[in-house]
């Protein structure tokens, strides 16, 4: 089973974007996860990783949920 992790920038107010991608994220994928979890952070940052691997960082690629989504489900198969 996989587990997410999506850190978000508390001061860049990044949060409803979190919760936003959280959703996604377990409306598609709820059953093949292990844990899906926030972990709060600062310094810009918004990272999506599975099993530690990043599968999306706001630093180096455009927000696009449903291709987070799929990255996620590829990972975990």
């Amino acid at each position: 089973m996989t587990t997410v992790e999506i850190e978000y920038c508390v001061p860049c107010g990044f949060r409803e974007r979190a919760l936003d991608v959280q959703q996604a994220i377990l409306n598609g994928l709820e059953t093949e996860l292990e844990e899906l979890s926030l972990v709060m952070g600062d310094h810009g940052i918004f990272q999506v990783r599975a099993d530690g691997e990043v599968i999306y960082d706001k630093a180096e690629d455009d927000l696009d949920v449903d291709e987070i989504v799929r990255e996620i489900r590829a990972h975990a198969r």
